[in-house]
């Protein structure tokens, strides 16, 4: 077992930020007498691959640099491999994105100097990690937030935009408010089944998505439960009227949105003419129906 840590590093996270702040972070982990090697991504969903590797090489303590589009590869990377259990990988951020929506549930702050005196202390937390599965048996992971629906049509548009930093969530927000088309969706959650009409369907492990805005309700990120929100028939004037809600968490006691807590949901579209867009950590995955389950404290986290 190699004991050095091993840095994935996505040169492209945060408009080229990371390529751009690296030196300085190396610079900055030799002086904390930090031991490292590292790897840069050079395409989609190559973090996988990198963190994979390390692991076949003996690395059980991985950093991500980047946004949560990179911390959501690695994770697929270890939760995806079966070279030795994923609860003895020890996983940090060095948070250098759009969004870096993961992070604020434990108040790692977006700071280089910050994240890496985090890895000194040594704190960990198990967490859980929630599987979706898609189309044709298809899995994926997620660590911070998933959904279907709305937020899944974000993300589709999300891409193009994100060259204008933060205020990318707002622009694409935006234009999902005014050209998604809500689908009815069955529900199947704690042995019930809802037929609803439904702007979105929102799986939570932690609190923030999109930018900062909340959408799950007292979140335990290691109780071997997903966090549930269906938000139903919201329009667009509902919410515009409530956007401070949508940051500020409130949005959740809004009569057309309801919470459960529960260990698998099924969501499908109820006409197969419509095949609503799927996102897992901001990132796209895929479109049509969806089961979603848990996996309780799968990966360790460094946290403040």
């Amino acid at each position: 077992m190699n004991t050095d840590w091993f840095l994935i590093v996505n040169p492209t996270s945060g408009n080229g930020k990371s390529k751009k702040s690296w030196q300085h972070i190396s610079t900055l982990l030799t002086n904390q007498g930090i031991r490292f090697s590292f790897a840069f991504s050079e395409y989609s969903k190559h973090e996988s691959e990198l963190v994979q590797n390390a692991i076949k090489n003996g690395f059980t303590k991985i950093i991500s640099v980047g946004g949560d589009g990179t911390l959501h590869h690695i994770v697929n990377g270890i939760m995806s491999q079966k070279i030795v259990e994923t609860n003895t990988i020890q996983l940090a951020v060095i948070p250098i994105g759009t969004g870096n929506d993961w992070v604020k549930t434990y108040n790692i702050p977006a700071n280089i100097e910050k994240s890496i005196l985090i890895l000194k202390k040594g704190k960990t937390i198990l967490q859980d990690i929630g599987q979706l599965t898609t189309e044709n048996d298809t899995i994926t992971y997620f660590n911070n937030v998933a959904g279907i629906g709305y937020d899944g049509y974000v993300a589709s548009k999300l891409k193009k935009l994100k060259r204008f930093g933060g205020i990318a969530y707002l622009l694409s927000g935006l234009y999902g408010l005014l050209f998604y088309k809500k689908s009815i969706f069955t529900i199947e959650i704690n042995n019930q089944i809802i037929n609803e009409k439904c702007l979105m369907v929102v799986f939570g492990i932690c609190k923030y998505s999109g930018g900062g805005m909340q959408f799950t309700k007292n979140v335990n990120t290691s109780d071997g439960l997903l966090d549930i929100t269906i938000a139903k028939n919201l329009s667009l004037l509902d919410m515009v009227l409530n956007l401070p809600k949508l940051y500020n968490g409130k949005i959740i006691h809004h009569k057309k949105v309801n919470t459960y807590k529960t260990k698998i949901v099924k969501v499908l579209p109820k006409k197969a003419s419509e095949l609503p867009f799927i996102q897992a950590d901001g990132e796209l995955i895929n479109s049509g129906s969806v089961s979603v389950t848990i996996i309780k404290n799968a990966i360790q986290f460094m946290v403040p």
